[in-house]
């Protein structure tokens, strides 16, 4: 469904300004922005993802990955495709990279917003994931399923590479519970070589989001030989530690993918070093992702007793009680 996008403004010659995400594409007459689903169309911005999912999937809240998140439920996923990224890792590339522009991702199929709360009440979901592909560039299908979700007693959370402007933030903060953000690495010169884009639009949000009251968590893919150097593993993990040491920092195992099938899949090694990094600069909740039974439990960050303990994206036990560690009383950042 073809719908007239928010967040737009109108420039001379028929121009548009999209204000959606970072890249604020200024768009011609019959032109599409960087996402490949957003058209200028005689001076509307319009989007042609609104209610046409490429996915839609009941998926434990882990699996986005969210640990301190509603920990143990389930989640109902949706993803249209495009993205404003061209990371060439990319895991769902066959999603994100499709575009309506070059008509190169097929059809999806339709599912109103009413449709998607309803799947996810009727499937005993408590939250609405955003995901697989990037949230932002299907800004308005989001937004008025979030509305709704939130009527009906469904939390709403966001998987992005965080490349949003504060406009969109702002506008679905009342309705947005949490995100992942993807902090893909911590040097310009990678977002603009690797994603096409820039690092400092996704730092802005990871903070405007903490200022916003939006539960955040963080996900860092560790690529060999892009950002896997302990001094750039340092500055992501102050980064994080300077916003808020509460908020938990995923550090996932890269394996081979789309263009980067070339590469090796990121050492154990690493991985533990990027590990220990985090704990060392301060961060209180630190797990090693795509790596079965390695760093995947809750500590509690006082007296360090295992608090959730999961296998793969199982959550086996769950002790946190009322948000605190049932044996010293400290508190455990999250939504439980």
């Amino acid at each position: 469904m073809i719908k007239e996008a928010r967040l737009y403004k109108a420039l001379e010659a028929g121009r548009v300004e999209c204000a959606l995400c970072a890249h604020r594409c200024r768009i011609n007459p019959g032109k599409f922005g960087v996402c490949g689903v957003r058209e200028n169309r005689d001076g509307k911005l319009m989007s042609h993802v609104y209610g046409e999912v490429i996915a839609a999937h009941v998926d434990p809240i882990e699996k986005k990955p969210f640990f301190h998140f509603l920990p143990g439920t389930t989640s109902f996923s949706i993803a249209t495709v495009g993205c404003n990224f061209r990371c060439p890792f990319c895991q769902n590339w066959e999603l994100s990279q499709a575009s309506k522009k070059d008509k190169s991702g097929g059809r999806g199929y339709a599912l109103s917003p009413e449709d998607v709360v309803r799947n996810a009440l009727e499937k005993g979901c408590r939250s609405i994931s955003y995901t697989y592909t990037e949230p932002t560039i299907f800004f308005e299908y989001a937004y008025d399923t979030a509305v709704l979700a939130k009527k009906s007693g469904l939390a709403n959370n966001f998987v992005t590479n965080g490349f949003m402007t504060a406009e969109a933030l702002k506008t679905i903060q009342p309705y947005l519970d949490a995100a992942n953000v993807d902090l893909k690495a911590f040097r310009n010169e990678t977002y603009k070589k690797v994603c096409r884009a820039r690092l400092e639009p996704v730092l802005d949000s990871i903070r405007l989001m903490r200022k916003l009251g939006i539960w955040v968590e963080i996900t860092t893919l560790v690529v060999p030989g892009m950002n896997d150097g302990e001094e750039e593993l340092r500055d992501i993990a102050r980064f994080i530690a300077g916003v808020d040491p509460d908020i938990p920092w995923h550090i996932s195992r890269f394996h081979p993918d789309y263009k980067y099938t070339d590469a090796k899949p990121t050492s154990i090694e690493t991985m533990r070093k990027a590990f220990t990094i985090g704990r060392k600069e301060g961060l209180r909740y630190v797990y090693i992702g795509n790596v079965m039974g390695e760093g995947d439990f809750t500590l509690c960050p006082k007296c360090l007793r295992p608090l959730i303990q999961r296998r793969g994206f199982c959550v086996e036990d769950n002790r946190v009680q009322d948000g605190r560690c049932p044996y010293c009383k400290a508190p455990i950042a999250g939504v439980f």
